[in-house]
C-alpha cells in the first residue's frame, strides 16, 4: 500500500504529456508536390523505307504522309485538356490544394498539390480522387478519419471546377 500512491502519481505525471501532445500544431509535415505538366509523347516523323534491290530497280520509298486522323484527334484532345488549380484551403490539419485536369467538361484527373502529411490524409487522398472522378463534381463523401482534409479537398476542387467554367 505504501508504494501504490507514488506509483499512481508518477504514472499520471508520465501520461499527462502524452495526452497533451498535438502533432498538428506546427504543420511542418505538409505534403507538397510541384505540378508538372503532363508528359507528352513525341511523335516520330515518318521514316523512309527501302525495298531490297534484286532487279536493279530504284528503291521504293514512302514519303511523309499527312497526319492521320488519330494523330489529329490526339492533338485536338491535348488542346482541349485544361489544367486548373484550386485555391489553397487552410484546415485544422493543414493546407489542402487541388489541381483538376478537364477534357471539355469531363474531369479526367485530380491531383492534390498540397495536403497535410498524416496517415489519415495519405489514406484519404486516393479515395477522394477516385470519388471526384466517378462523381465528375466536388459533391463527394467525406472520408472518415480525415474529415478536415476531405472538406478542404472538396472546397479547393469546387473552386477549381468553377474557375474552369
Amino acid at each position: 500500500m505504501k508504494r501504490a500512491i507514488p506509483v499512481l502519481a508518477l504514472s499520471v505525471a508520465g501520461l499527462v504529456p502524452v495526452w497533451l501532445y498535438s502533432p498538428a500544431s506546427g504543420h511542418e509535415g505538409e505534403l507538397s508536390e510541384v505540378a508538372a505538366p503532363p508528359v507528352q509523347q513525341q511523335q516520330a516523323a515518318p521514316q523512309t523505307t527501302t525495298a531490297p534491290q534484286t532487279t536493279g530497280a530504284a528503291p521504293k520509298t514512302t514519303g511523309a504522309a499527312p497526319k492521320t486522323t488519330t494523330q489529329q484527334q490526339q492533338t485536338q484532345q491535348q488542346a482541349q485538356n485544361r489544367t486548373v488549380s484550386g485555391p489553397a484551403v487552410n484546415t485544422s490539419e493543414g493546407t489542402v490544394q487541388v489541381q483538376v485536369t478537364l477534357q471539355g467538361t469531363k474531369i479526367v484527373d485530380v491531383k492534390a498539390l498540397r495536403a497535410p502529411n498524416s496517415n489519415p490524409t495519405r489514406m484519404a487522398l486516393p479515395l477522394l480522387r477516385e470519388s471526384a472522378l466517378k462523381a465528375q463534381s466536388a459533391d463527394i463523401d467525406t472520408v472518415s478519419g480525415a474529415t478536415a482534409t476531405s472538406e478542404g479537398y472538396k472546397q479547393s476542387l469546387q473552386a477549381a471546377i468553377d474557375q474552369a467554367k
